[in-house]
């Protein structure tokens, strides 16, 4: 088996333009507005590289390992036309990969109140639940925008009998908890049972698993909510990095590496024993096939273990330092916009935005291109972290930006073509991944402390904000897509070529 792949190449440049954007504004900000110290800078500096070469080996290894093998398996599913063994299998998936996710590790250290393992249990049940739902939804052809209104008054029904110290964690979890782990291969699982169809409405309905599995964390949380009494503890936030030479600076990675690496491990394991089952009772790949999977899952594994590394150690001082520097000095309401130009470029470097915008290009046949998802997609997230830092300098109620943010979503998705409300709603779980975690999330924390805030209340809900607003300018693409194809178009609403230009023109 080669382990060099001669894509490396690409995958880096692509891992140089998402993150050298992030890189080149910090240092702005640092030498202008918000002054750090040397030894945060270069914590974050070092972090970057390894968040880069991270992404390099994730994707490139995500492309190789996870896809195939839930495109495989969902095909493989769907074969047997056994309704029960689809929601058994589905059940048992959903709740393995979630319990694999290493951004639920965090969303449960960031909840005093609530045990880890409680937490960690219910939010994998609620998304085993959702993948069966999902999975139903497919093989009965329901429609996602009915099946979406229905849950979602659901959610804010609930939220409003759950304490204000639980919505805004509980809103986080549904996008943290589909993260780089969860992504590949839940998207991937739509393909292969979409495959099987084979019918019209089978590209629509491949997307729209990530969408349902988002919403179970959510109703996990705010159901543990109601049971739970929130806790007196405020999340700990990560402090200033001091060190006096170059041999300091790796040893506080080093330190945290083998961390990573085991957790990433234990993470990767049960897909793997579970996929090796699937491989032995049913699917009996040929040996080149497996081994390239299995070089796939090594280029994951290592990927997962520099970016989380990299993107824990190195960024989060750096976005909690700039939160406090910026929302301390006078002119504090500059963190709107600068956030927004940071959530513009940070979204490109999240691991699974990759994922998800080649496989929209590639079941659209390049009628949706991965640069116009892209686009939009930042365009969303600086949006939603300039309301984001607006909730956190002036306190106001998170439900005031989710309750017409969702409106507006879930009204569009009944006059956009199927295809956009699917892609955009999945859009909303893949954006929110750990770049947010990490940065924008400390970032806000970092503000929330320098104003005199409610961390809980208040810098909470980040995440949720990132996966709100890219449902609604995904969607708004489709509007205009949809409004210049009439013209053309008689009868069935036909994909049109879409770039760059005519999101920026809207």
């Amino acid at each position: 088996m080669k382990f060099w792949n001669p894509k490396m190449q690409s995958k880096m440049s692509e891992a140089l333009a998402a993150v050298v954007p992030v890189i080149v504004i910090v240092i702005i900000l640092s030498f202008t507005v918000a002054p750090v110290s040397p030894s945060v800078l270069l914590s974050f500096l070092l972090g970057a590289v390894l968040v880069m070469v991270g992404m390099m080996f994730f994707t490139l290894g995500a492309e190789m390992s996870m896809t195939p093998m839930g495109e495989k398996v969902g095909a493989k599913m769907t074969q047997s036309k056994k309704v029960w063994l689809i929601i058994v299998l589905s059940l048992l998936l959903g709740i393995i990969i979630t319990v694999s996710e290493p951004d639920l590790q965090v969303l449960a250290e960031l909840v005093p109140s609530i045990p880890n393992s409680t937490l960690i249990i219910a939010v994998a049940v609620g998304v085993g639940i959702f993948l069966v739902l999902a999975m139903l939804r497919m093989l009965l052809r329901v429609a996602l925008s009915h099946l979406l209104v229905v849950l979602y008054i659901v959610v804010f029904g609930l939220a409003f009998f759950v304490s204000p110290d639980f919505r805004a964690i509980a809103f986080d979890s549904g996008g943290v908890t589909t993260g780089p782990m969860t992504v590949p291969f839940i998207m991937a699982l739509g393909v292969g049972v979409a495959a099987i169809r084979n019918d019209s409405n089978a590209a629509d309905d491949s997307f729209g698993l990530v969408a349902l599995c988002s919403v179970g964390p959510i109703l996990a949380v705010l159901l543990l909510g109601l049971i739970f009494k929130p806790g007196e503890s405020t999340p700990e936030i990560i402090h200033n990095i001091q060190i006096s030479d170059t041999v300091e600076l790796w040893k506080i990675f080093a330190v945290e590496l083998p961390s990573y690496i085991k957790e990433i491990a234990v993470a990767l394991l049960p897909i793997i024993v579970f996929f090796g089952l699937f491989q032995v009772v049913s699917l009996r790949l040929s040996g080149r096939s497996l081994g390239k999977i299995v070089i796939g899952l090594i280029y994951t594994y290592v990927g997962l273990v520099l970016f989380l590394t990299g993107a824990n150690v190195g960024f989060m001082p750096a976005g909690t330092y700039l939160g406090s520097v910026l929302a301390g000095a006078s002119y504090k309401f500059l963190l709107i916009p600068i956030g927004a130009v940071i959530g513009y470029f940070i979204v490109k470097a999240e691991p699974a935005v990759y994922v998800l915008n080649h496989q929209v290009e590639e079941i659209t046949e390049g009628a949706i291109s991965a640069k116009a998802m892209g686009t939009c997609l930042s365009l969303g997230v600086a949006a939603s972290v300039a309301l984001a830092m607006t909730r956190v300098l002036t306190g106001i109620n998170i439900l005031w930006f989710l309750i017409p943010g969702y409106a507006i979503a879930l009204g569009l998705s009944f006059v956009v073509p199927k295809i956009f409300t699917a892609i955009a709603f999945d859009s909303g779980g893949v954006a929110s991944g750990p770049m947010t975690a990490t940065f924008l999330l400390p970032l806000a924390q970092g503000a929330c402390v320098a104003v005199g805030g409610n961390l809980t209340t208040d810098a909470f809900g980040v995440v949720a904000m990132v996966a709100m607003t890219p449902l609604i300018t995904i969607q708004i693409l489709g509007l205009v897509s949809l409004i210049k194809n009439r013209k053309r178009s008689a009868g069935e609403f036909i994909l049109p070529d879409i770039d760059e230009d005519a999101i920026i023109e809207l």
